[in-house]
């Protein structure tokens, strides 16, 4: 596992090359009041996760402050105790860099008050009793990762979305558009109209997938430039997921699949947010998250009331009651909101190339609706 290389764990764990590394913060709500110094936390409520990193720096500054006090909760998530800070029911929490840059897009009144520590490493953790070779071996795979990119791939692809869609992320994606696209772009029109769906669409999946590489491959085993899994390269009887136009065909067929599974009561442009999450985070997962709008009286054929679900499936609450468990489902909701942004460039870029007779026929259509801005 990838942990943070704390005292208190390396009594009993040995860790490996420090492959990344995370800072951590105390967190607190605008508007409630940001402290200057530990000393002006001291009185008010705060609340970490037991037996983490961040137990571990409480424990650490109350040697420094001991009118310190906090408590530990070992049945809730982060995600969930800074959901709390966002409602003004706890004054303070700790988190990572990575786990505040997700959470603030959903719930934007989040602040850092405090840098606890910077530039944390975390690394993999063995048991001491384990030896060194599994050790060694793991460093070996995780330095030659560093040195040839794969690990600043898997950076952009887990964490890179959790940035604002900016300027500069623009640029980049201006420039892979001219440069990278063109080599794929027959295909992906190609692959489209066999699917049915819009290209620009599909083109905008794949930039979120791979970022049009063809050679990509994320740490769980999806590759290529549609990033399709083992399985369901099987299920589409695709033989070499490398292949681009295996790839982008694939992919093409596994995003409407997605849209063919939905109820008929989903309409445009719900229906695509749907799909499109549901290609990221599986169609099962998109099933309970509906299931959990229902119990919450919302209406699951919303993207609005869905994108709000789904997040919720990382909390133990609720992930524990639907058939399907635990997901990561702020994910597929950050990447909804990319494939969005990248659409809404492609047809921006490409507009003065559409048919006008086409345009016309899906002017009553979903187009207008899907290249909606992303801040709804």
């Amino acid at each position: 596992a990838g942990l943070s290389m704390t005292e208190s764990r390396r009594e009993y764990l040995s860790f490996g090359y420090p492959y990344y590394s995370v800072d951590m913060h105390l967190i607190y709500k605008l508007g409630s009041g940001k402290p200057r110094s530990i000393e002006e936390v001291i009185g008010r409520q705060i609340e970490v996760v037991a037996s983490s990193s961040h137990s571990d720096m409480m424990n650490s500054l109350s040697v420094a402050y001991p009118e310190l006090d906090w408590s530990e909760n070992a049945d809730v998530e982060v995600v969930e105790l800074l959901e709390k800070v966002a409602l003004g029911e706890l004054d303070f929490t700790i988190a990572d860099s990575t786990e505040f840059n997700i959470q603030r897009h959903f719930y934007p009144d989040l602040r850092i008050a405090i840098d606890l520590e910077i530039a944390d490493p975390i690394a993999w953790a063995f048991k001491k009793d384990e030896g060194d070779s599994l050790l060694a071996r793991a460093d070996q795979y995780l330095i030659g990762a560093e040195r040839n990119g794969f690990l600043a791939q898997v950076n952009e692809r887990y964490f890179g979305h959790t940035e604002k869609f900016d300027y500069v992320g623009t640029r980049a994606f201006i420039r892979h558009f001219e440069s990278r696209l063109p080599r794929y772009r027959e295909t992906f029109e190609g692959a489209a109209e066999n699917a049915g769906v819009d290209w620009r669409l599909l083109a905008a999946i794949g930039y979120q997938e791979s970022h049009w590489r063809s050679h990509a491959v994320s740490p769980t085993g999806v590759r290529g430039i549609m990033m399709l899994t083992e399985a369901t390269a099987d299920y589409l009887n695709i033989e070499d997921r490398m292949d681009p136009t295996s790839s982008i065909f694939g992919g093409a067929r596994f995003y409407a699949r997605q849209t063919e599974r939905l109820p008929d009561s989903v309409d445009e442009p719900d229906r695509t947010w749907m799909a499109l999450a549901a290609y990221n985070v599986g169609f099962n997962h998109i099933k309970d998250a509906r299931q959990i709008v229902e119990w919450q009286g919302g209406d699951p054929d919303t993207w609005v009331d869905l994108s709000q679900a789904l997040p919720l499936l990382a909390k133990q609450k609720w992930y524990s009651r639907v058939p399907y468990g635990y997901a990561r489902g702020w994910e597929p909701v950050l990447y909804v909101n990319n494939i969005r942004s990248y659409y809404n460039i492609i047809s921006w870029l490409t507009e003065n190339e559409v048919d006008p007779d086409a345009e016309e026929e899906t002017a009553d259509e979903s187009e207008p609706e899907l290249i909606a801005s992303v801040a709804e």
